[in-house]
């Protein structure tokens, strides 16, 4: 075997030792704190972006290097890798493990694509609708999950509607086919979707053109499932589809706390290093990013609409026309897909109250406009958080009966012996994502690390000299950075990596943290452009009607106008919410010579 092969074999371990030893000088020569901290930030930030080893475990990393450095003791350490987001974490999955049991998702979704009709315009935007509100709780990966098995019977009915009408079509009155009219029907779909070439339409009963069109309708196939599109339309409408489904559960994922882990993760670290802001809890980020993620929605709608299909207005506020046969079929497969589940059952009413109990009460916590119930327990200011609150309702799950158990005794009878909570542990278990855990966990041990070795406020002095710049370009470029580094690598370790940072920096240049956090946390979600960014892009992409390309031309715009809506919100309705533009009492002062 050849060296280039090895190379390319063992390439993962080459980067692991080459790492490590290309930034030993750092803790071999400068022999400070700082350096050693340094040297471990390296190591991590490397395997992190090129996942050398699997994300989790480079998450450890810190707890077996601090110790050894003696930047932390191991006790510190491992304080560090369990915190109030866990608790938070572990009841919301407590919830999406009974939404996920009693398909009581599915009911939401078929439901909101019902209440919008059939027609396409129409139908994606109920779906991304339905998509973004199932991601405001769940994962975004399980509502891309749970959702693309809708949307793919609802494609498949598409083609073989499609099918039906052409083979219409395309029949003579005594069964047989004509194959110029069969030419013409596809042609006409083909002018349709903008794909016909020629200016006239051909002439069903001259065969010199039903020679000449079959070039032109060479059917598409997907290579996934072997399924050929009827027409170009069909395809766009496929693809489409797919897209507003992996982009719409990211959207939904910004407007929650507990949405995504990379607004858990910047949460907890917030809360952590200005524990005297109490100002971000589920309540006040609902209201700061629910306005832009609405927005983001509507106008990636729009822009996916154009892109595949052009956004026809005419079209779009068609009323009491008749429904084509491609719209009878989405309807035809929604409906019989709602009423497979048939009427709502005891055990999805009671987790739907749990889940609006669950919200109410995270809302009313500290809202802000008004005092919330936290105000009853004044001798404990600051001691009930949203992880109280999702505790109690994730324990809930355990206790209430869903239904009864039931054994057949030796003289045949059925008696009830026991009963079965909402969720058991055993289901709780394989919904709990143990690898962001530990992967979160290891990004608080960093920030910690950061802070007591110095590095933190040594990063924040050399940063220094960007306060010379105006307050709106730091924060493009800051949000551009983490756009364009969470396309190539996890959400949950760029936010991780980049919060240690940009907190200094923030406090640096006087500038309020909220004011580059906030704007940077929401862009981190951002991760549009390729399958391997996001799982459910990959989720989406694996279903066979999307290419690479595809992706990158679509996500591209909607990059585009996430941080576009996301900088508007900064510089709008968020300044008033939290004074964005006044160094806050909670932030530490840093003595800075650069500053006046």
């Amino acid at each position: 075997m050849k060296l280039p092969s090895y190379i390319v074999i063992y390439r993962r371990l080459l980067l692991i030792v080459s790492s490590l030893l290309f930034f030993l000088p750092l803790p071999l020569i400068l022999r400070t704190k700082e350096a050693e901290c340094a040297y471990v930030l390296f190591i991590v930030a490397i395997f992190w972006l090129t996942e050398a080893v699997p994300l989790s475990v480079t998450a450890l990393l810190p707890g077996l290097m601090f110790p050894l450095f003696g930047i932390m003791s191991s006790k510190m350490v491992a304080s560090a890798y369990f915190k109030d987001f866990h608790l938070l974490l572990i009841g919301v999955i407590c919830l999406a493990t009974s939404i996920e049991k009693w398909n009581l998702h599915k009911r939401i979704a078929l439901k909101m694509v019902l209440m919008v009709g059939v027609n396409p315009v129409w139908l994606t935007l109920g779906f991304m609708c339905s998509t973004a509100f199932l991601s405001m709780w769940l994962s975004n990966t399980s509502t891309a999950a749970m959702v693309m098995p809708i949307v793919e019977a609802v494609a498949q009915q598409i083609i073989s509607a499609q099918a039906q009408v052409k083979a219409t079509q395309t029949t003579y009155c005594n069964g047989s086919v004509n194959p110029g009219l069969e030419m013409e029907a596809e042609g006409v779909n083909e002018h349709e979707t903008n794909e016909k070439t020629e200016n006239t339409k051909p002439d069903p009963g001259h065969s010199d053109d039903a020679e000449k069109i079959p070039h032109k309708v060479k059917l598409r196939k997907n290579t996934v499932t072997g399924i050929k599109y009827q027409t170009k339309k069909d395809h766009m409408m496929c693809k489409l589809m797919c897209l507003c489904i992996t982009y719409s559960s990211t959207i939904g994922g910004l407007t929650t706390i507990t949405g995504t882990s990379t607004n858990l993760i910047f949460a907890e670290h917030f809360n952590s290093r200005y524990p005297n802001c109490r100002c971000i809890n589920f309540g006040s980020w609902f209201l700061l990013s629910f306005p832009a993620a609405i927005i983001i929605l509507l106008l990636s709608w729009i822009w996916l609409q154009w892109l595949f299909l052009g956004f026809n207005f005419k079209e779009m506020f068609k009323c009491g026309k008749t429904k084509s046969e491609e719209q009878k079929a989405y309807g035809d497969v929604i409906k019989e897909e709602y009423k497979k589940l048939g009427p709502m059952r005891y055990q999805e009413i009671i987790t739907l109250v749990l889940f609006i109990v669950m919200a109410l009460l995270w809302f009313s916590r500290d809202p802000g406009l008004f005092p919330g119930w936290s105000e009853l327990f004044p001798e404990y200011p600051g001691f009930a958080t949203d992880s109280t609150v999702a505790l109690l309702v994730g324990l809930l799950f355990f206790i209430i009966p869903a239904k009864k158990l039931t054994k057949t005794t030796a003289t045949g009878e059925t008696v009830a012996f026991d009963y079965a909570p909402l969720i058991t542990w055993k289901e709780f278990q394989s919904f709990m994502p143990w690898d962001i855990v530990i992967l979160v966990g290891g990004g608080f041990a960093l920030a910690d690390g950061c802070k007591d070795s110095g590095l933190s406020e040594w990063i924040g002095q050399k940063l220094s000299p960007l306060g010379s710049l105006p307050p709106s370009l730091i924060i493009l470029i800051s949000c551009l950075l983490v756009t364009s580094l969470t396309e190539v690598a996890s959400n949950a370790a760029t936010i991780t990596l980049l919060l240690p940072i940009l907190s200094p920096l923030a406090e640096a240049i006087h500038m309020n943290p909220l004011y580059i956090l906030i704007p940077s946390t929401l862009c981190t979600s951002f991760a549009f452009l390729l399958p391997v960014a996001n799982p459910s892009n990959a989720i989406v992409f694996s279903y066979g009607h999307l290419k690479v390309t595809d992706m990158v031309k679509a996500g591209l715009g909607v990059n585009i106008v996430g941080v576009a809506v996301v900088l508007l919100g900064t510089f709008t309705w968020m300044v008033p919410m939290f004074d964005l533009h006044t160094y806050p009492s909670w932030a530490p002062l840093v003595k800075n010579e650069t500053m006046p």
